[in-house]
């Protein structure tokens, strides 16, 4: 909701202000100037990134009002976590091997359809899970292992948000070829036309910064932010998974390697202690 307060509040600030300082919105209604400065961002974006990009950055975009971290989730991976570590306590490591295998058909894993479908994640929790299970690897070994992941993954997740602040960062510079291109025109036709249609020209030009700048800080420089800090999020539940399973494989029980977890999260959504307790007494 705040960020389409937010969007609101560009809106009507700029176009607010425009109007009541006597200005026409006719004016600023230049789809030429649109397609040089859309049309030359989009290409440069494809020439930037990889082509499967394009569609991952509009799809993470599309999501930026509604984020799916939230106390409920980051508890609900916990109490998820806390489950499948307390039965490989009771019963054995090989006990969960027919929930690794198939974690859609998991009892534990299916009454978690919010984390379930996000394959990543669970594919990043069922691999540890069988590197545990194989009881070869020490505690440490699998702290670095799953570091050097985490740094790979971080890269991944923060790839959306430096694309699109690239493309941010290009907007005012392709606005002035815009305004460049228009006055172009408008030089041409001296001496050709009537003065006002001359001013005309030369304000469809100027049109072309105004929506190059406007674009760049307004609304693309803050959806650059807001896919940052989605990205933020996500790795810090996966550093919580780390945590939990790290906890665990060096010998601490499933209640206070959930707790381990748990303080890795950020303290905006992060579940109390009794929170926790209360849902791991649930399950």
């Amino acid at each position: 909701m705040a960020k389409i307060i937010g969007i609101i509040v560009v809106f009507a600030s700029v176009f607010g202000g425009y109007v009541l300082s006597h200005g026409k919105l006719g004016a600023l209604i230049q789809p030429f100037e649109v397609m040089i400065i859309g049309g030359a961002a989009l290409g440069a974006f494809l020439q930037a990134n990889p082509g499967s990009a394009f569609m991952h950055v509009f799809k993470k975009s599309l999501k930026m009002f509604s984020s799916r971290f939230t106390h409920t989730f980051y508890l609900e991976v916990l109490k998820m976590l806390y489950e499948i570590l307390n039965k490989s306590r009771r019963e054995g490591m090989m006990a969960i091997e027919a929930d690794v295998e198939d974690p859609a058909a998991s009892p534990i894993f299916s009454k978690y359809p919010a984390i379930l479908k996000d394959s990543a994640m669970i594919a990043f929790v069922c691999d540890y899970l069988r590197i545990m299970s194989s009881g070869n690897m020490a505690p440490h070994e699998l702290e670095g292992l799953f570091d050097m992941e985490l740094n790979s993954l971080k890269e991944d997740l923060e790839h959306p948000a430096h694309a699109v602040n690239r493309i941010a960062d290009g907007l005012p510079g392709f606005g002035i070829v815009a305004a460049v291109l228009g006055i172009v025109v408008t030089m041409a036709l001296l001496g050709e036309v009537a003065q006002s249609e001359l001013g005309t020209h030369v304000g469809a030009a100027l049109v072309g910064t105004f929506l190059g700048i406007l674009a760049a800080y307004g609304f693309f420089g803050p959806l650059s932010v807001s896919l940052e800090h989605d990205a933020r999020e996500e790795l810090n539940v996966y550093e919580a998974i780390k945590a939990c399973l790290v906890s665990s494989a060096s010998g601490m029980p499933p209640t206070l390697a959930v707790e381990f977890g748990r303080k890795v999260l950020f303290p905006a959504h992060r579940p109390s202690f009794s929170e926790l307790e209360q849902a791991m007494r649930g399950s």
